[in-house]
């Protein structure tokens, strides 16, 4: 990526450089609201020091604020991530998410749709600001016959071309969410390969879970420690079983049939996935979180959106294992993997699932369930 003078000038050369990109560009309402919704984020945004030294201020979200600026040094000093002015600053949309993602595959397929962008190259979802803006694209997919998802987005990253804020998006969860959040994101910044959307998310999700072990080892009192591996339990059950099932549905769209009876197979696939659900779900002692979005309304793009956080994250986590959980020699690696044509990093990639299958005991990526909320359609 080239290089963006620092200081005032950076987001007026970004901004003049996106609206001279969309005289030609046929998606002038999509980057409209895009720039004028990433702008009203940044302008809410307030130095956090300045918040917490503000005695009128409210003591609990202070003490959440001094946790997150704690995190942000945290995933500099241990992870040897960006060390910029990132997650300093802190902004109240007042709403629950910053963005709402659509996610499209075609009715007998797990490819996701992709939808190519200014900076980031083409990626497979599409995020608006508002939501029934993104409800209204769903729509507009359905119609001409791809199964979608929409969720709701508590962060994202701009690669370092701005200084992300810390959101009540993520914070409202609690200190488990906002580490999350910032290492996953920081670690965008860090490496991003256009049109790969599976390397970046599964390689930040990586990231993320060294993270938030190396965080929850020294920060958390013991019976908070069980909950939280308690969960990356639940986690790690849930992914094998949507990865078993991706193989399934890979088969059923590969296998010719007419129409019909590929729509009755494909019912009959949810439906085994669903109850299989079921019968995992029933040993998590009520636990319930991920009901929402594998309900009735789960299909192909949700399954899909899943992939694209957790598919090769066994891949990076093996790599991590091999480089002794040495984040510069790891990221090194990963550089060298970023480097490839897509073709052959993801074959390299490849290469180091079944033996990461075999071996790692840590939870894959983060789910989409998570990070996301609202409906499948």
């Amino acid at each position: 990526m080239a290089s963006m003078p620092d200081g005032p000038l950076r987001p007026l050369l970004l901004a003049a450089a996106l609206a001279m990109s969309l005289a030609g560009c046929g998606n002038l309402g999509y980057y409209a609201q895009a720039v004028g919704g990433h702008f009203d984020v940044m302008g809410a945004a307030r130095p956090i020091d300045e918040i917490v030294r503000d005695p009128g201020g409210d003591p609990a979200l202070h003490a959440q604020l001094r946790e997150a600026l704690a995190i942000r040094e945290f995933a500099t000093r241990e992870l040897g991530l960006p060390d910029n002015g990132s997650y300093r600053n802190y902004a109240d949309l007042g709403r629950p998410f910053v963005l709402w993602n659509v996610f499209a595959a075609p009715e007998f397929s797990l490819q996701p749709r992709s939808w190519c962008m200014l900076m980031v190259g083409c990626v497979n979802y599409r995020g608006y600001y508002a939501r029934e803006d993104a409800e209204r694209l769903a729509t507009e997919l359905r119609q001409e016959g791809y199964d979608t998802f929409v969720g709701g987005v508590p962060a994202y990253s701009t690669l370092g071309w701005f200084d992300d804020p810390v959101l009540n998006t993520f914070l409202r969860p609690g200190t488990l969410e906002v580490a999350r959040t910032v290492f996953h994101e920081l670690a965008h910044q860090l490496i991003f390969v256009r049109d790969d959307t599976v390397f970046n998310e599964s390689f930040a999700t990586a990231v993320e879970n060294e993270g938030l072990r190396r965080w929850t080892s020294g920060h958390l009192a013991a019976a908070q420690r069980a909950s939280f591996e308690a969960q990356r339990a639940r986690k790690a059950a849930l992914v094998g079983l949507l990865r078993d099932y991706r193989t399934r549905f890979r088969v059923l769209y590969e296998t010719p049939r007419t129409a019909d009876l590929q729509r009755r197979a494909k019912t009959d696939l949810l439906a085994a996935l669903r109850a299989d659900y079921a019968a995992l779900k029933a040993g998590w002692g009520g636990y319930a979180g991920y009901d929402r979005v594998l309900g009735a309304d789960f299909n192909n793009a949700t399954l899909a959106s899943f992939a694209l956080y957790g598919e090769l994250v066994p891949a990076f986590e093996h790599l991590l294992q091999q480089e002794q959980h040495d984040m510069q020699r790891f990221y090194r690696r990963v550089s060298e993997l970023a480097a490839l044509d897509k073709g052959a990093r993801h074959t390299a990639l490849s290469r180091l699932l079944p033996a990461a299958n075999d071996t790692t005991t840590e939870a894959p990526g983060r789910l989409v369930s998570e990070r996301t909320g609202g409906s499948a359609r």
